[in-house]
């Protein structure tokens, strides 16, 4: 089955996570972490991308992203890729490949969905034991979206920038949301749908974009079709 073009779109937001080849490492020391972030800076600026947020994990990144226009994700992420292959391979006089595939992207509609997308990437160094305090994280964007730190990389979304206003008061909102206890169900939503690669907001924006589109672009219902000749009180 032919594979569906990724929803690529100026303006919308997106979650992007891309894994090391076969779960393997990304990252081997901290200067490798440096000279990602500062490839994404450079390439994301390029291609009119903004950074709304990110974590560096061991063998996987997560990022936010809205280009500035269609298909500037794709561009970002292949420059990306290919420039910070090219560093390790040289670096540890290595070959191959060291993504595993395509990365895997969602767009994000509307600013609640959107602040929940950005909770959740700030949230995996807590969620895989790497540290009691995503603050503590130096490889994320946590740490400037929860105080002074300035990061060059990052372009708050207006969803935060609506936290407060002031830095002071955004930064002490934004804090206290991640610092909230998560509901799993919203875990898994953000994991399905960034798995799909499917549209994540509400259904009145999804179905509104699948008309435009003329395609499926989130979850379908779960179960068996309902059958036609059989009464409502069956089915």
């Amino acid at each position: 089955m032919a594979r569906q073009p990724r929803i690529d779109l100026p303006g919308i937001p997106q979650h992007i996570v891309q894994r090391g080849n076969d779960r393997q490492p990304c990252f081997f020391t901290d200067l490798d972490r440096i000279r990602y972030l500062q490839d994404l800076r450079d390439i994301a600026r390029r291609e009119y991308c903004s950074i709304h947020a990110y974590v560096l994990m061991t063998n996987h990144v997560h990022l936010l992203a809205t280009p500035m226009a269609a298909g500037g994700v794709g561009r970002m992420m292949q420059a990306l890729g290919r420039c910070y292959v090219r560093y390790v391979n040289d670096r540890y006089h290595r070959t191959g490949t060291l993504w595993e595939g395509r990365y895997r992207s969602c767009p994000v509609l509307e600013d609640a969905y959107l602040l929940r997308c950005q909770r959740y990437i700030e949230l995996n160094p807590l969620r895989a034991g790497m540290v009691e305090d995503p603050a503590r994280y130096r490889w994320s964007s946590h740490r400037s979206n929860t105080s002074p730190a300035d990061d060059p990389l990052l372009h708050p979304h207006r969803a935060w920038l609506a936290l407060g206003p002031d830095p002071q008061t955004r930064h002490r909102a934004w804090r206290a949301l991640v610092m909230e206890r998560v509901d799993a169900a919203e875990t898994d939503a953000i994991r399905l749908h960034l798995r799909r690669q499917q549209l994540y907001g509400p259904d009145r924006v999804r179905t509104s974009i699948e008309a435009q589109l003329g395609r499926t672009v989130g979850p379908g219902k779960r179960g068996r079709p309902r059958k036609a000749s059989l009464p409502l009180a069956e089915a």
